[in-house]
């Protein structure tokens, strides 16, 4: 029996003057989620999208919204990103000095923690927390632009990352962000991913209903 696959289409690589239209596909598709990057310019060299973009694609979003924040001192917007209805929170490791205070947090207003590693970032730092986590994120790319190339070495740590969460017993599903296509998919879930975050290789094909359910059906 084959093991469920998550499809998270990235809406930083969408139409910016179509977002609606990009939100309605992905309801329309097989996507389980919605990711949405959040980025400031200071924790990575790029600006993204804010609080209203959230709050107008939370209104027509059928699908749990995946936010991953990528910028300094994001506890400073848990409560806002709960009153906007998102379903998963992710924070960076890089960026969270009482990870574990924020986790604990997150959980208790409903919503599911996740922690995001850059590529420099080891796995095995997250020993003391796996555990309570419902996200393990691999950065497979330097976070902060879109249409990047994956980095091979990520697999490797997506295969650490799994066998941490087997020998914790932690819930956490995996989830890979960066350079996510076609031709890699099968190779990052065989590695033990959960969750394909795609940005470029959905929203910049002639038809990306077809690209999601190709990536959902990758094994």
């Amino acid at each position: 029996m084959s093991r469920p696959v998550y499809v998270a289409p990235s809406l930083l690589a969408a139409d910016f003057l179509n977002l609606a239209r990009a939100v309605e596909i992905v309801n329309q598709s097989e996507a389980d989620w919605l990711h949405l990057d959040i980025m400031d310019g200071l924790f990575v060299p790029n600006i993204s999208f804010g609080m209203p973009i959230v709050e107008s694609v939370a209104r027509r979003c059928q699908k749990p919204m995946d936010v991953h924040l990528m910028i300094v001192q994001p506890e400073r917007y848990i409560d806002i990103f709960h009153q906007l209805g998102v379903h998963h929170l992710i924070l960076h490791y890089e960026a969270c000095t009482h990870l574990h205070r924020y986790v604990e947090y997150i959980h208790q207003l409903g919503m599911q923690a996740g922690v995001a590693l850059n590529p420099h970032t080891p796995v095995h730092v997250l020993e003391d927390i796996v555990y309570m986590i419902d996200i393990v994120l691999i950065m497979s790319v330097n976070p902060g632009f879109g249409g990047q190339a994956f980095i091979p070495h990520s697999l490797r740590k997506i295969h650490e990352a799994k066998e941490l969460i087997l020998k914790t017993g932690s819930p956490a599903k995996i989830e890979v962000d960066g350079g996510v296509d076609l031709q890699n998919a099968a190779e990052i879930l065989r590695s033990g991913a959960d969750v394909l975050v795609a940005g470029s290789s959905v929203f910049r094909t002639d038809d990306p209903v077809q690209a999601i359910h190709a990536l959902k059906h990758a094994l």
